[in-house]
């Protein structure tokens, strides 16, 4: 195992407990969906003709990770969906990532039947805005998918970062892939990630919008984050040249309220985000 999935695992879990202060969610609460989402009878209208499917980073409960984005787009009209994906010993987005994406495959099969839908819209965070580049890529995905908004995404991987591993963290025991075979996969340079981007950052159909903070601790460098791809179809963006005073990192940008604005304008494009779109940092 090597030292830089080892931190980025340690990093990974104790930011995990960070979020507004809580604890990792409990298997009483962790099928709970965030506000506004999962209501199967919702109908997609001419103004948001794609549901939102909204896909939750490593360790992160939909519940935790999109308790604050998901009331604002239902609020603006939007047929919002979310789940969880990968759970092994009890601790969501830890699977591997391959079988990750077919579960994510599955749910939005389930969410265009229930919609109507032809397309779908989704918005991911870390893992979350990454994973389905692989069911897009390799499991047919692209077909259902309109527009792939990423939120401090590790498409590219990390190269690893620093934190103390809290001391009661099952990566004490050294059996990494055991405890979080998605985070061996997201170290740059890993088999996975060579495996994803051996058909490059883009496939034909989709759009794609980047959204990163210079500020991310996690996936780093941020600029890794990026996507390539011509500008009618892929947009990047850095919080800060649009607000230089956000200091959001990696954990809190889908809490962020300049994210939000920049996620809802994505949504409302009619390609990938505008990259001259000028979001309120107040």
């Amino acid at each position: 195992m090597s030292q830089r999935i080892s931190v980025f695992l340690a990093a990974l879990a104790l930011l995990a407990g960070m979020l507004a202060g809580a604890a990792p969610a409990s298997a009483d609460t962790a099928d709970i969906s965030p506000p506004g989402a999962n209501n199967w009878s919702c109908k997609p209208s001419a103004e948001h003709p794609y549901p939102v499917i909204l896909v939750p980073g490593t360790f992160e409960s939909m519940l935790k990770n999109w308790s604050t984005l998901s009331p604002v787009l239902a609020g603006q009209g939007y047929c919002v969906f979310a789940l969880n994906y990968g759970t092994t010993n009890g601790v969501p987005a830890t699977g591997p990532v391959t079988e990750s994406a077919r579960e994510l495959s599955s749910f939005v099969d389930a969410v265009l039947a229930a919609t109507g839908a032809k397309k779908a819209d989704l918005v991911g965070h870390s893992q979350g805005g990454m994973m389905p580049r692989y069911s897009m890529g390799f499991l047919g995905g692209a077909r259902k998918v309109n527009h792939l908004i990423g939120i401090a995404p590790s498409n590219h991987g990390t190269e690893g970062v620093i934190a103390p591993a809290p001391e009661d963290f099952p990566a004490s025991t050294g059996d990494m892939e055991f405890v979080c075979q998605a985070c061996a996969d997201q170290e740059a340079g890993s088999a996975f990630m060579t495996e994803l981007n051996s058909i490059g950052d883009t496939v034909a159909g989709p759009y794609y919008t980047v959204i990163s903070t210079k500020y991310d601790e996690v996936v780093t460098p941020y600029t890794s984050q990026f996507l390539a791809g011509s500008a009618r179809q892929v947009t990047n963006i850095t919080i800060q040249d649009k607000c230089p005073l956000d200091l959001v990192e990696h954990d809190q940008a889908p809490n962020d309220p300049v994210v939000h604005r920049l996620v809802s304008h994505a949504l409302a494009s009619p390609g990938p985000a505008d990259p001259t779109f000028q979001p309120s940092c107040i």
